[in-house]
């Protein structure tokens, strides 16, 4: 059934009636810039809708950007106690000899998780990230495993990861797409630890290093992510923006310079806040409707949405939106919180552009005796005449 009531608490008058008007609002969109580079996406953060993407699911190897996922899974433990930002971690000769990019870190000096987050997410340290893998999992192969299973729970289905630096190997590989989703999760589940990625220059053992993001000199609205660089995946980065209220995510893989990298990464943000805007119409967890409940304790059920209804569209095509909401015909208790009630479709024109499943917001225990049996009745002749 239609849900003008939805549409009223949305907030959003002209979702079931398009006004001539939404049409002349809006602009013309044209094509997304061509990138020079092998892969790239653009997603909104909010959404997650992917705005703009080419070749986003390739293979690729993604040099230090790896060590997003390095720096992801040590803030995970932290917020889970299982390490503190203050414990000391020795570096071994292992970690001290680690090739390329470096902290410079002592061999046998003791070394704070913090700093060492520090170093791996501004000086891109491959010397910290082999130390702080190893405090986590004891080894750099047991760390490898930790961010293989990470990397399945976030839905990066093209990643996989040999190490916690990004040095070259046959089976490191990651994908546009993927860091994308890595650099979202960063974003929402940590907001505390994702400023780190937002300091342009960190001082450790007598050296000041800056950080390699050059858009955070460049755009004061750029407040992270990472690059990375290797002769094989050559000049990579994630970076994130926020403008009037709207982030997005741009992820390049490939590039030939150092400027390029910075330069690719900046037209992909721009055309994005140019010409899309996202809304969050409805929160996760707020009563949408009630829908009626049979042979239940109470005789209906609130009716809510899992996740956040939050769309991202071309700018103007919000306003032209349309919603409808179905129920699951006779619903009967019992009915446990969280479960499956109904569907919200959003249509833009005829095409359904977004869909979430309606959930019961609380649960609904069985009627008593006689509740059951008046219901049945009543069920019964409610088949009878429909």
């Amino acid at each position: 059934m239609n849900i003008t009531n939805l549409a009223k608490r949305l907030c959003l008058p002209v979702l079931l009636m398009i006004m001539p008007a939404a049409f002349a609002a809006e602009q013309m969109m044209p094509a997304p810039p061509q990138l020079a580079a092998k892969s790239y996406v653009l997603m909104d953060a909010s959404s997650g809708n992917v705005l703009v993407e080419n070749n986003g699911d390739e293979r690729l190897p993604p040099a230090s950007l790896t060590k997003l996922m390095t720096a992801y899974i040590a803030t995970l433990d932290i917020r889970r106690g299982q390490i503190g930002e203050n414990d000391p971690v020795t570096v071994s000769e292992n970690a001290w000899r680690t090739g390329g990019s470096r902290m410079f870190i002592k061999v046998g000096s003791q070394v704070s998780v913090s700093d060492l987050l520090h170093g791996i997410i501004i000086q891109s340290g491959n010397d910290a990230s082999v130390a702080l893998s190893e405090h986590i999992a004891g080894s750099e192969d047991a760390f490898a495993d930790m961010m293989n299973k990470t990397a399945a729970d976030l839905g990066m289905t093209n990643s996989h990861f040999m190490n916690p630096t990004g040095l070259p190997n046959p089976e490191h590989y990651s994908s546009a797409h993927d860091m994308a989703l890595l650099a979202r999760a960063i974003i929402d589940e940590d907001p505390a630890h994702y400023a780190i990625y937002s300091q342009k220059e960190f001082y450790w053992n007598n050296i000041k290093q800056p950080n390699r993001n050059l858009l955070l000199w460049r755009d004061k609205t750029v407040d992270g992510l990472k690059t990375g660089h290797t002769d094989e995946a050559g000049y990579c980065m994630v970076a994130s923006a926020v403008r009037d209220g709207q982030r997005l995510i741009a992820v390049v893989f490939g590039t030939n310079s150092e400027q390029s990298r910075a330069a690719e990464t900046q037209k992909l943000l721009t055309y994005g806040f140019r010409f899309f805007e996202t809304q969050t119409f409805y929160q996760k967890g707020t009563e949408l409707t009630q829908a009626p409940v049979w042979k239940g304790a109470t005789s209906q059920v609130k009716a809510g949405l899992a996740n956040d209804l939050t769309m991202t569209m071309p700018k103007g095509q919000l306003k032209r939106l349309q919603a409808s909401m179905t129920m699951n015909p006779q619903l009967t208790a019992p009915i446990a919180k969280g479960d499956v009630i109904g569907k919200v479709e959003v249509k833009l024109d005829e095409k359904v552009v977004h869909s979430a499943d309606l959930i019961a917001l609380d649960g609904v225990e069985e009627g008593g005796f006689f509740r059951r049996m008046w219901d049945s009745i009543r069920l019964f002749f409610y088949g009878l005449f429909n």
